[in-house]
């Protein structure tokens, strides 16, 4: 891996939490994302499945994590199982972790080679009456095809059909939602490498410059500074490509006189930052996008001034929405008719800032959360509003991320990425 070795406290701690929920006479297991083929004998890189890593730090295909905190053998309680290395493995792909540097890593000192796993697991069923299993059940997901989870739990229900099968999402929602100090330290790894990608943007953008170099001049800054590259799909849209919200082509030239939006984050360690930033793309805003822009950028101060302990999601949003509608009208974009005659559930401001203005993030982009309770101290929230403006080929979507405290505002990630009108002009000018 390309990222500096982390502590393997963390993973005993994150082990400590998950165990302490568990139901007595249960047992928890986490499987690695599966490699999946592009045709040929081609394959996709390898993404761990972020539970095992959460769990254990290992960063390897075909590995498996069980915790069975009543197991009878106390070397039972935690195992990790993985793909035995050989020297055909290590010339073709490079050598697997060994046992010892996988218990190294992680905190587990029980580890066995993947052919012993049914048998070791067989063992455990017999001491447990419940298998929690390891789903997906983000407001999100987008999950259209059989994982390796799925595979193995279809397997579960037919040999052993009398065993209780529970979900660990709830489990894993709460406990991901709110950040150790290890983890905010590499989210904020991740925000600084995605700072010094937009610092090098800043100098390179101008007219003429095709979407597609600036997401280059990322990724080479990104590559540079120990990440595997993005986060997500990076979003790098001028002109109307702004207007989409998840314009991902990158393949126009950026105009003389366009504005240009961002959205991309670097990843290090498997942990994401998400950032949007909309600069000029000759250097200079105008005064109409000047104005827009500062719309923006106000609700974007007054919204992370409510991400407080306390704070519900969902009241959060009513009242972003009531600022971006004062924020609407004073820029012309609605009226006061369009208000009165608005739809409760589709409401006026929605016309011109349609999505949501922040959502949980971490090991995932969307990361795990809960929404519904109170927002606590560690939470990491992104905080994102925009407007869109079509018929003026203007889009502006202004992006940070914050960690909830315990007392007062919350601590700004990115607060070293430029975002100010006068910042943004200075450096591309300079």
């Amino acid at each position: 891996m390309k990222y500096r070795p982390i502590s393997p406290k963390l993973f005993v701690k994150n082990r400590q939490k998950f165990t302490a929920q568990m139901k007595p006479k249960t047992m928890a297991v986490f499987n690695s994302n599966d490699i999946f083929s592009t045709g040929a004998d081609s394959t996709m890189p390898f993404h761990q499945h972020r539970n095992i890593f959460y769990l254990s730090g290992v960063d390897q295909e075909e590995s498996i994590l069980i915790l069975c905190p009543d197991a009878q053998n106390e070397a039972h309680k935690e195992i990790l199982f993985l793909k035995e290395t050989n020297a055909h493995i290590a010339i073709w792909e490079g050598a697997k972790l060994t046992k010892v540097q996988a218990t190294e890593s992680s905190g587990v000192k029980t580890v066995f080679w993947l052919d012993e796993f049914d048998s070791i697991f067989e063992q455990l069923m017999s001491e447990v009456n419940t298998l929690y299993f390891n789903n997906n059940n983000h407001y999100r997901q987008a999950v259209e095809m059989e994982t390796r989870e799925d595979r193995f739990l279809k397997s579960v229900k037919q040999k052993f059909p009398n065993h209780t099968i529970e979900n660990n999402f709830p489990i894993m929602e709460a406990l991901r939602g709110v950040k150790e100090p290890e983890e905010l330290e590499l989210i904020q790894t991740a925000c600084n490498i995605t700072e010094k990608g937009f610092r090098r943007v800043l100098g390179f953008v101008k007219p003429g410059v095709m979407e597609y170099e600036i997401e280059a001049e990322y990724a080479h800054e990104f590559l540079k500074n120990r990440s595997k590259g993005f986060a997500y799909t990076p979003i790098i849209g001028s002109g109307f490509n702004a207007c989409v919200l998840h314009y991902i082509e990158n393949n126009q030239e950026c105009r003389d006189g366009d504005l240009l939006l961002m959205d991309v984050g670097a990843e290090y360690a498997n942990y994401s930052s998400d950032m949007t930033r909309t600069i000029p793309v000759n250097g200079r805003f105008t005064t109409r996008q000047k104005a827009v822009y500062q719309s923006v950028l106000k609700v974007k101060k007054e919204a992370t001034k409510m991400l407080v302990s306390g704070t519900i999601w969902e009241d959060y949003h009513l009242e972003v929405g009531k600022l971006m509608t004062s924020e609407l009208l004073n820029l012309g974009l609605i009226d006061k008719a369009d208000i009165q005659n608005q739809d409760p559930k589709w409401p006026a401001y929605k016309k011109y800032f349609m999505h949501g203005t922040s959502h949980h993030m971490g090991l995932d982009t969307h990361d795990f959360g809960d929404l519904k309770s109170p927002m606590v101290p560690n939470m990491v929230f992104t905080v994102e509003p925009g407007i869109y403006i079509p018929e003026e080929n203007m889009g502006i979507r202004l992006e940070d991320d914050v960690v909830i405290q315990s007392h007062g505002e919350p601590v700004n990630l990115m607060a070293n990425i430029p975002i100010e009108v006068e910042d943004i002009e200075d450096l591309m000018n300079s």
